[in-house]
């Protein structure tokens, strides 16, 4: 009796935690590369300029738009019409009162009726004049308070458009790859560079889509990696991606490290078995020793069924069929 488990193999690379591919949202020249390849960065660092000089003028454009507003909020415009405001206001006080006053000497019956109506009409056109010269100060305070604000708000959105030229990490992390040189075209399609994690990886697997089935979260993975020849490492499946690429007809699944190695790089390859099933104490034979799948060969050639359990590379458990210190024979001896 001996311990077997059954595993299913899979292939992948290292990955850094919260991996991703820097883009630029704007197209242009990159003006400047203000990291390199190994600096640790964190979130809102800058990392690429990009060549803005029309994004600049639109912003100077704007900024001078919103000053030029808001002087004419506090300019000469204005200060006119309230001074005509002072000019109709005085002049409908003074027509008030020789209108009042004529209407007393109309009671009175001094002068002549055509001298009230003079003095009526002189009063309601002042009146008139006067709440027209109100009614345009506050018509032409809404036009310069609409024009600063819109002024503004334009200044906001150059200089939103202008931040776009600096490109800036995403997250804390570490900067793997930067894939342009200064003076290169760039658009939002093509990547500048590749951020991840500092210290923190996971294994990115493809299993097969005839074993992905048999994954779920938490088995044991069983790992070896070229950089490391002849060691294993151990993780645990955190993450299956329930969406299978069509191309290579595998699922991705991710394991996060339980046992890993002391130094690690992205895109290291990688080797898994990520165990399904395991048993400490089985009969097993080599798997080399059975028969189509399901029968031995014993030792006087006759051929005789079992019942397989579990199988790994080397060895397959037998439920029935075969008792122990039975000899067997490999097929083809």
């Amino acid at each position: 009796m001996e311990s077997i488990s059954e595993s299913v193999y899979a292939s992948g690379i290292i990955k850094s935690k919260n991996q991703y591919q820097v883009f630029a949202t704007v197209g242009g020249l990159i003006q400047k590369i203000l990291v390199q390849e190994g600096d640790v960065v964190k979130k809102g660092d800058p990392l690429f300029i990009i060549q803005n000089e029309a994004s600049e003028l639109n912003t100077e454009n704007a900024r001078l738009a919103a000053d030029f507003a808001d002087a004419n909020r506090q300019g000469d415009r204005l200060t006119e019409l309230k001074g005509s405001i002072e000019t109709a206001k005085s002049k409908m006080l003074n027509d008030s009162i020789l209108l009042v006053r004529q209407r007393g000497l109309w009671a009175q019956q001094i002068g002549a009726k055509v001298e009230l109506e003079q003095r009526e009409l002189a009063y309601t056109s002042s009146k008139s004049s006067y709440e027209a010269a109100i009614s345009r100060y506050k018509d032409l305070q809404k036009q310069l308070d609409f024009s600063a604000k819109q002024s503004k708000k334009l200044l906001s959105i150059s200089k939103s458009i202008s931040q776009d030229y600096v490109v800036r990490s995403q997250t804390d992390g570490r900067v793997y790859s930067i894939s342009k040189e200064p003076g290169e075209i760039v658009n939002s399609q093509s990547p500048l560079a590749i951020i991840g994690d500092a210290d923190a990886f996971l294994i990115e697997l493809q299993v097969d889509e005839y074993d992905i089935s048999r994954i779920k979260k938490g088995l044991l993975v069983l790992l070896s990696l070229d950089s490391y020849k002849g060691q294993a490492f151990e993780g645990l499946i955190g993450k299956i991606d329930p969406f299978m690429n069509e191309r290579s007809r595998t699922f991705t699944v991710e394991a996060e490290f339980t046992k890993r190695p002391p130094v690690l790089y992205p895109n290291l390859t990688a080797e898994a078995n990520i165990v399904i099933l395991s048993k400490e104490s089985a009969m097993t034979i080599p798997r080399a020793y059975l028969v189509a799948d399901s029968a031995v060969l014993l030792s006087n050639k006759e051929t005789r069924k079992v019942e397989t359990g579990l199988k790994d590379y080397q060895k397959v458990e037998i439920l029935s069929g075969l008792q122990a210190g039975e000899t067997i024979l490999k097929p083809g001896k």
